[in-house]
């Protein structure tokens, strides 16, 4: 039954983390700007280093430095508005506003999830097949494996953005998030959504569960071949070349999954606190754990210091 009378929403408010006291959120805010501006310099850091250093011009840093760029404009396009949100819980943003930062979380994340794909098929290729490693890794490849994960996240953005946006919003203009998602804003609208939900929940498990299977059967190949190494030497580096890779992986796809792929959920507050996980962590994580955990990042940023490569 449509509804005759209701107030037409123009803008909305983001409650974010407004269900805490001022001091409560000042801190949060010191917190968040600080892991904000690690993000940015991080992963400036990791494009120099990349760039300055011909030894890292391989297919492996190529992916690096293109999911470095993507979790700079993920970071961009959500913390500077959560931060404005805890100083401010009453700042509205307008729904042409909601739509472009969903635009770009939804263009970006996705492109996230296949980059990390890309760089499982590099790792696999690698160890799999080593001999054969620089002819399938081809710069032709490595440039349609990138552009592929653009366009999946861009158009995958453009049906979500364009389902969501062809809702009513009807009365109620609180999104319960600090930034504006798909379940979120669904719940504010004055029509029945249980088709787009579907929807949202098919487009869910191609974005998130094919890639976590692609990366599942990638690593149980490079495991089975690993294992046939004779040296423990041997064993022992295939798997740091691989231990970074899959540190991000299981952070990313560990907390997205849940989100996404889970019932329902009334607890707005425990989701909220599980996306800050993927939303400002691990745009920070990925440069922090491939330069921690790699031995040619962190020698080519010593050398980049003037100070002597480790041995």
């Amino acid at each position: 039954m449509p509804r005759l009378n209701f107030t037409a929403v123009t803008e909305f408010i983001f409650e974010g983390f407004s269900i805490f006291g001022w001091q409560h959120r000042l801190f949060l805010f010191g917190v968040f700007l600080v892991l904000y501006l690690l993000t940015l310099a991080s992963n400036a850091i990791i494009l120099t280093v990349i760039h300055l250093n011909r030894q890292l011009h391989t297919p492996m840093y190529f992916f690096l430095s293109v999911l470095s760029i993507s979790e700079t404009c993920y970071a961009v396009a959500i913390i500077p508005r959560m931060l404005s949100s805890l100083l401010n819980p009453q700042r509205v943003i307008s729904i042409p506003d909601c739509a472009t930062q969903l635009f770009f979380y939804l263009t970006f994340g996705i492109n996230n999830c296949f980059l990390l794909t890309a760089m499982g098929y590099d790792r696999y290729v690698a160890i799999c097949n080593p001999l054969r490693y620089s002819v399938i890794m081809g710069k032709k490849t490595c440039i349609q494996l990138a552009s592929g994960s653009w366009s999946i996240g861009l158009s995958t953005a453009i049906i979500q953005v364009s389902s969501v946006f062809s809702l009513p919003f009807c009365d109620t203009n609180i999104i319960s998030h600090f930034f504006c998602d798909i379940r979120p804003l669904m719940k504010l609208s004055c029509a029945d959504t249980t088709i787009k939900e579907f929807i949202t929940l098919l487009i869910s498990l191609c974005v998130l569960v094919l890639p976590m299977v692609l990366i599942f059967i990638s690593y149980v190949l490079i495991v089975t071949t690993i294992l046939k190494i004779a040296s423990a030497e041997g064993r022992k580096k295939a798997f740091a070349t691989c231990a970074s890779h899959l540190t991000v992986v299981i952070v990313h796809y560990g907390c997205t999954s849940f989100i996404y792929l889970k019932p329902k959920s009334h607890n707005s507050l425990q989701d909220r606190l599980i996306s800050v996980t993927y939303t400002v962590i691990t745009p920070l994580l990925n440069p922090v754990v491939y330069s921690l955990r790699n031995k040619e990042v962190k020698d080519a940023l010593l050398r980049a210091l003037g100070r002597k490569p480790l041995s």
